[in-house]
């Protein structure tokens, strides 16, 4: 038999009883409580729902027809499902209840242990617990999927031009994040590289940022080489397949080794520190408004020098905004200490660098990204 009291957005729980008196009290116990419930009346059936259905807790009796005194079947049961894979929390009941009876139920796998005849409310406080729990686990995994998912996405230095020195990192805040960078070829002897930070935290986020990298990898490698045309055509792709309320800050760059300069972009971004060989500060500032939320949208274009000895260093408002709220702000003057304090020894070691300065105050997504000209 096998019985459904089932609304898909509240949590799920399986109830096992040979007596149809018993699967009713509870399953009206367990509606009253704001949970959806799934009757079944032998150990094989319980089997077989666990098998192909996901719940948050299985409530089920130890004593069935063959056995209605020992908890032989419940317990034979329990050994069952801890084969199973993703097995939820497990609270058994029983009649003929024994503190031998209990060690085993928990030996075997059970999460907690309930006789009947039964109080609802320390029921119903039991099983609120064991179901919290396994939610929790469950949404810590599929954070941790995200995050795993994410990682992927970063880019990973490969190709190498002989000028040129990159490298970045993203500290996320959460468990995944709504920065993106990437390094992008553009063909021979060019690069093009990419800041963004979409707006929102979280899963959301996340989810915008990977709609972000698709378009932007999507594009030509020929397009990327002028930066204001490849943004007008993903601002479309981004504005299009995002609600209104949503945006994203990009800087975006294109350099050409050939003739040692670089053609950017910057679309409300945090403007980007070069730092030229003798010292002297520059900022790469806004060219247009941020993308995705006008569906007209345009942006100029700037060209400058990028030699031998000039250091240039993208970030989020992660980095510079860390400990706004607190007399330690990095802010702009920490950033430029941390760039000058560590430029001369490579890409990767300012990136390190700036965002160790940072860790113990960042409040929101940091990344860096550091791009060094280099000697032929």
């Amino acid at each position: 038999m096998l019985a459904v009291d089932v609304e898909p957005s509240r949590q799920r729980i399986l109830v096992a009883d040979d007596q149809p008196d018993v699967l009713e009290a509870l399953r009206l116990l367990l509606k009253g409580a704001g949970y959806a419930s799934v009757q079944v009346s032998s150990p094989q059936e319980v089997l077989n729902a666990a098998l192909v259905e996901r719940f948050d807790l299985i409530l089920m009796d130890l004593n069935y027809a063959r056995d209605t005194t020992s908890g032989a079947e419940g317990l034979d049961l329990l050994s069952s499902l801890e084969k199973l894979s993703q097995v939820p929390p497990v609270v058994v009941m029983t009649a003929w209840g024994s503190v031998d009876l209990a060690v085993e139920a928990m030996r075997r796998g059970a999460s907690d242990f309930v006789q009947k005849p039964w109080d609802n409310d320390r029921l119903l406080s039991v099983i609120a617990k064991h179901a919290a729990a396994r939610a929790s686990r469950v949404l810590r995994s599929e954070l941790d999927l995200a995050r795993h998912v994410q990682e992927q996405l970063f880019p990973v230095p490969k190709r190498r031009l002989a000028t040129l020195d990159y490298f970045g990192h993203c500290v996320p805040a959460r468990e995944v994040s709504g920065d993106y960078y990437d390094f992008l070829d553009t063909g021979e002897g060019g690069m093009a590289f990419v800041l963004g930070d979409v707006s929102g935290k979280g899963i959301a986020a996340a989810l915008l940022m990977a709609n972000l990298q698709a378009c932007f990898r999507s594009q030509p490698k020929e397009r990327l080489l002028q930066p204001a045309e490849a943004l007008r055509t993903i601002n479309q792709l981004f504005y299009e397949s995002t609600s209104p309320e949503h945006f994203a800050t990009v800087f975006l760059g294109a350099y050409d080794e050939s003739t040692r300069r670089l053609r950017y972009a910057n679309c409300g971004h945090p403007s980007p520190v070069l730092v030229r060989r003798d010292g002297w500060v520059e900022r790469l500032t806004p060219t247009a408004v941020v993308l995705g939320a006008f569906e007209k949208w345009t942006s100029s274009e700037r060209e400058i020098a990028f030699g031998p000895g000039d250091t240039l260093v993208l970030f989020s408002d992660g980095v510079t905004e860390a400990g706004v709220d607190s007399p330690g702000e990095f802010g702009d003057q920490g950033l430029l200490a941390a760039i000058q304090a560590s430029r001369a020894t490579g890409a990767e070691a300012v990136v390190n660098h700036v965002l160790a300065a940072v860790a113990s105050r960042a409040e929101d997504d940091a990344t860096v990204v550091a791009i060094c000209s280099v000697p032929n």
